[in-house]
């Protein structure tokens, strides 16, 4: 099974961020930029399946800074081949993201496409079922289990409240991943080196053409801070304030 793990760096939000002085987007100064973590599940469920049925797994991502620890830590993991996208310029929604993808998808063989259910910096859910539609191909998205099978893979979907559901999918098919069959595991920084030193990461240039922008965002804002919680001290306490706002008589 040849299966395809789209990745993308995140805003780290252990850091505290702030907003530039246009007031439209984050300051990018000492913008730290991680591996998201929906993306990293979906990378491990993909090593899983490649270690339970064999194949080749591919991860693709686009082209910045940072890019190629985060594509070298993921051969390290077990990976096959890593590409990186140049060219991309400013992405400003999954629109242009799964376009840029696709096209390069196109090029690799493919059964099965993972990426993170979502991302933190747009929370929108939407890069699993874009690509799809623009490969026209299945979708599940929500996805927390994979098993492969011959010609389809049996899935499980998490719906509000906890409830599971189970999927049969023929492939090829796009899977939105929230959480992988086990923790992801730890790449050595040893190890990750000697990656580094033995394999490389391929490049291909952005050829999916111009994209009219999806949005403009015209503020942003950090959160509105409350008054802050109160602290009881007793049960006691509790009841005196239910009474006062005549909750119980």
């Amino acid at each position: 099974m040849n299966i395809i793990v789209l990745m993308k760096r995140v805003p780290d939000l252990v850091e505290d961020l702030e907003v530039d002085d246009t007031g439209k987007a984050l300051d990018s100064e000492y913008l730290k930029l991680t591996l998201s973590e929906f993306d990293d599940h979906a990378l491990e469920e993909a090593l899983l399946l490649k270690e339970s049925g064999g194949g080749k797994v591919t991860v693709v991502a686009l082209d910045d800074e940072g890019v190629d620890k985060m594509l070298f830590t993921a051969l390290a993991k077990g990976a096959d081949q890593a590409v990186k996208i140049s060219g991309a310029g400013n992405i400003d929604g999954n629109l242009q993201l799964a376009r840029i993808f696709t096209q390069v998808i196109g090029q690799q063989p493919h059964d099965l496409i993972l990426t993170g259910v979502q991302a933190a910096d747009d929370r929108d859910g939407q890069l699993a079922p874009t690509v799809a539609a623009l490969l026209d191909v299945p979708c599940i998205e929500v996805v927390t289990g994979v098993t492969p099978g011959e010609g389809q893979v049996t899935l499980h979907k998490e719906y509000a409240g906890g409830v599971l559901a189970e999927f049969e999918v023929d492939l090829p098919a796009v899977l939105g991943i929230q959480a992988a069959r086990q923790t992801p595991r730890y790449a050595p920084v040893s190890k990750v080196r000697q990656v580094q030193d033995s394999t490389t990461i391929e490049r291909v240039a952005d050829a999916s053409g111009s994209v009219s922008s999806e949005f403009e965002v015209v503020v942003m804002t950090p959160p509105e801070t409350g008054e802050g919680a109160q602290m009881l001290t007793g049960v006691d306490e509790l009841l005196e304030i239910l009474e006062t706002k005549g909750v119980i008589g």
